[in-house]
Order: C-alpha cells, then sequence, then structure tokens
C-alpha cells in the first residue's frame, strides 16, 4: 500500500494533538507495511527545523517539507469580512506547494492520498488531475464547531460577530468539500454523524488518536505525595488558551482559598504575554518543555478545561496512558469512552470543577486505582497498531475495487 500523506504542518515535535495524531497513525501504517511519503508544510507559525529530527523519527519512506508563511495577516483579516471565502482556508493556499505535489504525484505511483485535516480540501482538484488514487480526508474536528464555540463564549460583541461570521464561511467550505472524498476518516462517531447530518453520503471509517502503550511508562509514586495539578497544551490554540484562562479566572481563586497547599503547574508552548506576567499564588508557568510526558508523570491531577473544541484530545489521551486522573469538561471528553469517576472525572462549571477537586481530596487512596483503570481503557480502545489496522482494511478494499476495473467511486 503507497500511501501520501498531506500535511499542514511539520508534525514533530510531538506537542500538540495534530502532531501526535499525524505521528501515530503514520507509524503504525508503516509497521503494518505501507510506504508512507510525507508532504508536509513547514508554516512560519509552526517552523520546525528537519535537521533537529531524531534518529528514531524514520518511519517514513520519503520525507518533503514547503515552507510556507502562514501568519495572521491583520489588513487580511479584516478584508476577508467582504469576502466569501474562509480566511482559515486561504491561508494555507500555497503556489509552491502545489507544485511539489504536482512534481510528486507526476513521478510516482500513489494508491491512497490521505489528507490531514480539510484546510488541505482546496488541493483536491490539483490531485484528481495527476492521479486516480483514492482521496481520504482525515477530519480531526468538525472544524466549524470549533469556531462557532470559541464566538459563543466571547463576551466582547464585535470579535463574537466577527468569529460568528468566521465559523459560518468554515461551515460553508467544509460542507461544500464533503462530496469531493472517496473516504472519510473522522476522528470519533459523533463526528461521523455531524458529517452525515450536513450532507456526506459516501465511504466513512471512524479513526481514533491512537496511542502506542510502548512509550508510556506511568509514574505511580506521584500518588505517594501531595496532590498537585497540571495543564499542558499549546497555548497559542484558541480553545486551549480560553479553557486555561477561564480556569484561573473562575475556579482556581476558589480552590487556592480552601487548599492553600495546593499547586498549580501549567506548561505549553507559545503561551501568550497575560499568562506570563500573571502573580498567580501556588500557579507555576513553565512555557515548552522538554518533555510533556516527564512533565505529566510528576502530578497527580491533569486538567482539561476546555469550553471549545472538537474532535478528541490527544493529551487526554496522553495522561490516561500515563496513569493520571484526568479533570476535563463535557466538551474534552467528547470520542473518548470514559465514565466519569471511574476513568476520568467530568466538570463543566466552576462550582463543579471545585467539587471533583474536593472528591480527590477526600478520595486520594482511590486516585491511583482510576489512573490504572484509565491506562487499561487507552491499552484496550486506542491501541494505535489497532487503530490503523481498522483504517488499513478499508484502504485495502477500496484498492480492490479500482484494481478490478470497476470504476466506482465511492463519494
Amino acid at each position: 500500500m503507497r500511501i501520501l500523506q498531506l500535511c499542514k504542518k511539520f508534525p514533530y515535535p510531538l506537542n500538540d494533538g495534530e502532531s501526535i495524531a499525524v505521528t501515530n497513525l503514520s507509524k503504525a501504517l508503516a509497521e503494518l507495511g505501507c510506504d508512507v511519503t510525507l508532504l508536509s508544510m513547514n508554516t512560519s507559525k509552526h517552523y520546525f527545523d528537519p535537521r533537529d529530527l531524531p534518529a528514531d523519527y524514520n518511519h517514513y519512506k520519503a520525507m518533503h517539507f514547503v515552507d510556507v508563511n502562514n501568519h495572521l495577516r491583520i489588513k487580511d483579516a479584516f478584508l476577508n469580512l467582504f469576502s466569501s471565502e474562509s480566511y482559515h482556508v486561504t491561508r494555507f493556499v500555497n503556489p509552491d506547494f502545489e507544485a511539489t505535489l504536482v512534481k510528486l504525484l507526476t513521478n510516482n505511483t500513489y494508491d491512497i492520498i490521505h489528507i490531514e485535516t480539510c484546510i488541505l480540501a482546496p488541493y483536491i482538484s490539483t490531485i484528481r488531475q495527476h492521479t486516480t488514487a483514492t482521496i481520504a480526508m482525515r477530519a480531526h474536528n468538525v472544524e466549524h464547531e470549533i469556531w462557532q464555540r470559541i464566538a459563543d463564549n466571547t463576551p466582547f460583541l464585535p470579535k463574537r460577530v466577527y468569529l460568528t461570521n468566521a465559523a459560518k464561511k468554515l461551515r460553508n467550505f467544509e460542507v461544500s468539500s464533503l462530496a469531493n472524498y472517496d473516504i472519510l476518516v473522522p476522528i470519533t462517531y459523533r463526528d461521523e454523524q455531524i458529517f452525515k447530518d450536513l450532507g456526506y453520503k459516501g465511504k466513512s471509517v471512524v479513526t481514533p488518536i491512537g496511542i502506542d502503550g510502548r512509550d508510556y511508562k506511568a509514574e505511580w509514586k506521584s500518588y505517594e505525595k501531595p496532590i498537585s495539578l497540571s495543564f499542558i497544551g499549546t497555548l497559542d490554540w484558541m480553545p486551549n488558551q480560553e479553557g486555561l484562562l477561564w480556569f484561573l479566572d473562575n475556579v482556581w481563586p476558589t480552590l487556592n482559598q480552601k487548599y492553600p497547599t495546593l499547586e498549580f503547574f501549567i506548561a505549553g508552548r507559545s503561551a501568550p504575554k497575560k499568562l506570563l506576567e500573571m502573580q498567580i499564588p501556588n500557579v507555576t508557568v513553565h512555557g515548552e518543555v522538554e518533555s510533556a510526558r516527564e512533565f505529566i508523570n510528576r502530578h497527580s491531577v491533569m486538567i482539561v478545561p476546555l469550553l471549545s473544541g472538537s474532535g478528541m484530545r490527544a493529551k487526554i489521551l496522553e495522561g490516561m496512558a500515563l496513569g493520571k486522573v484526568v479533570l476535563t469538561t463535557a466538551v474534552g471528553v467528547e470520542g473518548i469512552e470514559a465514565k466519569n469517576r471511574q476513568e476520568i472525572l467530568i466538570a463543566d462549571t466552576p462550582e463543579e470543577f471545585v467539587k471533583q477537586i474536593d472528591w480527590c481530596f477526600e478520595h486520594k487512596s482511590v486516585l491511583r486505582q482510576m489512573g490504572k483503570e484509565a491506562q487499561e481503557l487507552i491499552g484496550q480502545e486506542y491501541d494505535n497498531l489497532n487503530v490503523a489496522k481498522r483504517l488499513l482494511r478499508v484502504y485495502e478494499e477500496e484498492k480492490d475495487i479500482r484494481n478490478q476495473g470497476s470504476g466506482v467511486r465511492l463519494s
């Protein structure tokens, strides 16, 4: 199976959900015998020097990178108010990337063009012109849903109006692109149903983020220490920033007063100036850390206070794989089959967050067992190889159909 994987950002380092999802799936497909070639944008916002890749990041048959300037331009964002196009998408339309794509399609034969996120859907017409390969779209989220949720949670009226308008344009683009996929690869069953409700009628295979348990070693001694809270996530991603600031403003003051020795540790790249300059009792902001897993392992309770978002949260899966007690919202747990106070803790209001922390202090002796059950759930339901095997079966079926010359188009 020859697969060309297209990405809108280079999938390394593994410190955000998209990079984890892209890398884990491609590694598993390679382990299952596929030849996977990567064509990735290397964006100005998340630039990575490929020379800094570790030696063991070697699962791709070949890797190709195109530098793309995708920084937000205020003038362009403003002018987009008078356009029907989505600025979320147009920032990733790049002639150099298209030229490299054409060169790869001209000089190589692929069975599957595996596109990571609908933001790259504008390149489908180019792909169709140069190959008869199956086009699969891996939908990491229902993209417009994220931005509509952010808009709904934005109190400043002009900004809310702008974000609502942007979400509407992104929705129109997302819906209009559905007919162009041969196979839709949503992250969750919930997202799959949303896409069907929006009009998708083709073949789909739900493919959650997979976790390789061999990469995650729990530090159980963290439960022998006083309870401490952690947060880790990319802090220039608006849902992370929004949820963390909400937690600090609405939950932490009560917790700090109630538990004066409780500490909260925050890690993540691209922390906003507002967060870095905050002087909050018992809150430590580390910025980007060398090892996310070591950071998570040092603390018994992981906080993921998402108010917006879609798809799955890789960091929650990682925390559970490391045997941590994860406290998140109903939005945060979407797509993860975990039960409240069995493998995970769920809260949506400041009062509920405080009650769940109260429960942790009152039941400290059972937190380790909850971490173990979380770890077992990840191993059973989100094993990376098993996830990839299910997807590969669908890809092989489609390849067989095309090889038989049936001419069947599944979109």
